[in-house]
């Protein structure tokens, strides 16, 4: 279907046709204290976003104006982001971002699995009537158009259609859920991070991983779901138990999610570790870096604080402040200071004889004079008192309370310091 251009307006009808269900309610323990006050989907990326604005910026550039963004863990800083920065849909056009809080609606339970959570809405569903439905996760980062995944997924028939990367068998084994499928790219098997998983017909050495993002036919799923709700045993869970139990019975399609310029392997980041989210962030200040967030024609939306521009004062000698390699946002001071190779979010203060290296620095962090840093994350509202060093003596860092990863990146959060924590 990609290949023959499928019509704009018949596209633009599919996603108007479509309710996307965002799921963003997932703590992601993997990233230790950096989400102790926050949602995955919540954490904040590449200098001024947060996570959940790259599906919800997705949906937009789709065609896709009918969102519900179903929360749970520690939601509030999410929920404010969405009340701040999506709150310009028109209700009256057809057009909204609704949140929808686990709430108990069809049980005395909380949301326990990725479809169990779709399953407690719906109801939200049926009020809306859309002919499909658009289940993403909401705590990764890539651009995609969802209109050509559901141009696909009518064009073969599907009831369901499971997004997919081609990986590298070895990148997959144990860490993706991976869809085997036949010629069509039909799946007919699934296996949940498989030793070694099933390879592409005709590939030597691919093989195809579920990215979670998924396309159902409504009446299909409603018709899934409540089978789901009464087995017993089951995890609620759309990779562990829904596929699986639709693949013999049921028309699953994958789709492989490409680059649509050079139908290469698309970017998308987990980003659900702390070296895997300091990754991401080091990516973006490459000269070309994988994520062109500079794209005119796919923007990327947001909540931004009226903020004034980055300043870097003193030419000096002495006490020069100058940033290299890197992204400095809105609100930031660097005075007298040195920053190389480092993404710096809003507000972001630092004194003078100052050195930041290969950091993430999030927002309203004061960095005070003589601190030196080198691959070191520090979380929001952090204050480093003057002489402050961090990533040059790892037994240190540990040694004050510091996290240390297997890559060497340091975390710094304000409880480590002693500093009143909250306000994510």
């Amino acid at each position: 279907m990609r290949g023959d251009n499928p019509n704009p307006r018949h596209v633009s009808r599919m996603t108007r046709d479509t309710l996307a269900l965002v799921l963003a309610g997932g703590r992601g323990s993997r990233l230790h204290e950096l989400t102790d006050w926050r949602a995955k989907p919540a954490l904040y990326f590449g200098g001024k976003y947060r996570i959940i604005d790259f599906p919800l910026s997705n949906c937009i550039n789709s065609g896709i104006r009918r969102i519900g963004v179903l929360t749970q863990y520690k939601a509030h800083s999410l929920i404010r982001h969405l009340g701040r920065g999506w709150g310009f849909f028109k209700n009256e056009l057809g057009e909204f971002v609704d949140v929808l809080p686990a709430s108990q609606r069809h049980s005395d339970a909380w949301y326990q699995g990725t479809a169990d959570a779709i399953y407690q809405n719906l109801d939200i569903i049926r009020a809306q009537r859309p002919k499909y439905v658009l289940v993403l996760s909401g705590d990764h980062v890539y651009k995609m158009d969802y209109g050509l995944m559901l141009a696909e997924h009518v064009a073969s028939g599907a009831e369901m259609t499971v997004s997919c990367l081609e990986v590298p068998v070895e990148e997959a084994a144990g860490a993706f859920g991976v869809m085997k499928v036949d010629e069509t790219n039909r799946v007919i098997g699934f296996e949940e991070k498989p030793a070694n998983p099933s390879i592409i017909p005709g590939s030597d050495n691919l093989t195809l991983a579920s990215m979670g993002n998924y396309v159902f036919n409504t009446d299909f799923l409603f018709e899934v779901l409540r089978a789901d709700a009464k087995t017993e045993g089951s995890s609620r869970d759309f990779g562990n138990d829904i596929i699986p139990s639709i693949i013999e019975s049921h028309n699953v399609h994958a789709f492989p999610f490409r680059d649509e310029q050079t139908s290469e392997r698309a970017y998308w980041r987990d980003v659900g570790t702390l070296d895997s989210f300091w990754t991401a962030n080091m990516e973006l200040i490459q000269t070309v870096p994988p994520l062109n967030m500079y794209d005119e024609d796919w923007p990327l939306w947001t909540y931004q604080e009226q903020l004034p521009p980055a300043k870097f004062v003193f030419d000096e000698e002495s006490r020069c402040g100058f940033a290299t390699e890197s992204m400095v946002s809105g609100g930031c001071i660097i005075s007298g200071a040195k920053v190389r190779h480092s993404v710096l979010f809003s507000n972001v203060l630092i004194e003078e004889h100052s050195e930041v290296n290969h950091s993430v620095i999030l927002p309203d962090v004061h960095i005070g004079r003589n601190v030196t840093l080198n691959k070191v994350i520090v979380d929001r509202k952090v204050v480093l008192e003057d002489g402050f060093e961090a990533g040059l003596n790892h037994d240190q860092d540990r040694e004050r309370g510091f996290r240390v990863t297997a890559q060497g990146i340091v975390l710094i959060t304000r409880g480590m310091l002693g500093q009143e924590e909250g306000s994510a």
